[in-house]
């Protein structure tokens, strides 16, 4: 039985672009009504025999209703433009794969795909004005686009690509982190935070050395300016 959907937010609107972010956001919103099955597998719901049961009629309205409910779902999922395309089909199933036919696109240009994002995934490096968090974003976008096509690239492989495009201004905290952790088994998130921290950490100093150098600054000219209404008074 479908379960109650009565606090789920509409579902994930494709107007053409993105499908394979569409795609997985759909995925989940289905699973938590329990109709992914119907989608995926079809419902392939049997006729009713002579003379059936009571539990045999509300499973066989169940499936029918679950069939309904799904493919209600990706028409309402979909925009004006792009639901004409499955206004035809009867199923659930038959809309999903036709909407992936038209929008994956074949085997061979998912594979440019990932080649060009992982061609961009390798050249990617931190900006000087950049931070940490900035960075990792930007990265772990990438890395999603990457995924979702269905190829498989790990948090350690990113870890490692931080810490490749790292500056110099965090090389002490590298050999720190040399020093007390395995980079093979250092999280995505353990690195970003310890980065973050360093770069909080000269953030505040730098704050420091401007206020110190302004505080001595003012001092000076107050200094200079005393000693001459001295002079000035005698």
């Amino acid at each position: 039985m479908a379960s109650n959907n009565s606090f789920l937010p509409p579902p994930p609107m494709f107007v053409g672009e993105n499908y394979h972010l569409w795609a997985a956001k759909m995925k989940t919103y289905l699973r938590a009504q329990s109709l992914w099955d119907v989608v995926e597998n079809g419902s392939n719901t049997p006729a009713l025999p002579n003379n059936p049961t009571i539990a045999q009629i509300r499973n066989h309205n169940e499936e029918v209703a679950n069939e309904g409910r799904a493919l209600a779902i990706i028409h309402a999922a979909l925009h004006d433009d792009i639901i004409i395309k499955i206004l035809n089909l009867e199923t659930a199933k038959e809309a999903w794969d036709k909407l992936k036919e038209e929008f994956q696109g074949s085997e061979r240009t998912k594979k440019m795909q990932v080649l060009n994002l992982r061609r961009e995934f390798e050249a990617l490096k931190i900006k000087e004005t950049e931070t940490v968090r900035e960075f990792s974003d930007r990265i772990l976008k990438l890395v999603s686009q990457i995924r979702l096509l269905g190829e498989d690239l790990s948090d350690q492989r990113v870890v490692e690509k931080i810490l490749v495009c790292l500056p110099e201004r965090f090389e002490g905290k590298i050999s720190s982190l040399e020093e007390t952790k395995d980079f093979s088994q250092i999280t995505l998130a353990e690195l970003v935070n310890a980065l973050q921290a360093t770069e909080h950490r000269r953030s505040l100093r730098l704050e420091e050395n401007v206020e110190g150098a302004f505080v001595a600054n003012t001092k000076g000219k107050n200094q200079s300016y005393n000693s001459f209404g001295k002079k000035t008074f005698w």
